[in-house]
């Protein structure tokens, strides 16, 4: 079995008296590819914000790598773990290639300049994802599909194991949306990295992702086998209606069906 890289015990998490996580207990492996879904509201972004310690939780509830995340240094978690956050309309005054040489700060010091090292990474990303012909241009100028592409780069450029996504494509038409998912999955065959990303597209989540974790109210009603989240009511008794299921033409895997109005 592979290692365990998170290891959440009987997480609480509270924003003043609103209570968003209840008693979260959840184990992440090293090499998964995990989707995080559910109803609104239900915890999904809260949950991974814990996980890259943006939000600062209880002592002894989160382990990364069996260690309290509350004592690894913000810079060194960095360097193992990129976040991805949602796409929005937030300016940022650089080109995609300056972007992405930023993210490789988590492995430089204050006097310590660019290194070949950092270079290589840099083009690999570009390479990998296909984002190369956007080096030179400003991010303010991409689309929006465009740019989370590059933020996907820089994850990869900034080094971690492990790539943390909250909705990667929405708002996105599906032409991008398509490029985003493929690019995650051949990130998780290729270059081993291990992916969990939040998403509302649970045919996506299905299709693409190896474990499904599905939240409700805080706490964790189904994680396992994405394959089997179709099975046995699970998603009928999280969302609160009924779904049509078929199967997939060419993987065979069990999706929803729209519905029509």
């Amino acid at each position: 079995m592979n290692k365990v890289l998170f290891d959440i015990q009987n997480l609480n998490f509270s924003f003043g008296k609103k209570e968003i996580l209840k008693s979260l207990s959840l184990k992440i492996y090293e090499g998964d590819y995990l989707s995080i879904i559910g109803p609104n509201g239900s915890g999904k972004t809260t949950l991974i914000k814990c996980l890259t310690g943006i939000l600062t939780v209880p002592n002894k509830k989160i382990f990364f790598k069996n260690i309290p995340i509350e004592n690894i240094t913000q810079k060194k978690l960095a360097s193992q773990i990129s976040y991805v956050p949602q796409v929005n309309e937030q300016s940022f005054p650089f080109t995609a290639k300056e972007f992405l040489m930023l993210a490789r700060y988590p492995h430089l010091s204050r006097f310590t300049s660019v290194t070949q090292k950092d270079k290589t990474a840099v083009e690999k990303a570009f390479e990998i994802t296909g984002t190369k012909e956007f080096a030179n241009r400003q991010l303010n100028t991409l689309s929006g599909g465009e740019k989370q592409m590059i933020f996907i780069a820089a994850a990869l450029a900034q080094g971690g194991e492990i790539i943390l996504l909250d909705e990667p494509a929405t708002f996105l038409d599906p032409k991008h949306e398509e490029k985003i998912y493929k690019i995650l999955k051949s990130i998780h065959q290729n270059e081993n990295k291990t992916i969990v990303t939040i998403t509302h597209n649970i045919n996506s989540a299905i299709l693409f992702s190896n474990k499904i974790a599905l939240l409700k109210n805080g706490e964790i009603c189904y994680y396992g086998n994405s394959n089997k989240i179709t099975e046995d009511n699970i998603l009928e008794k999280a969302y609160g209606k009924k779904f049509t299921f078929i199967k997939h033409p060419f993987s065979q895997k069990t999706i929803i069906v729209p519905e029509e109005v």
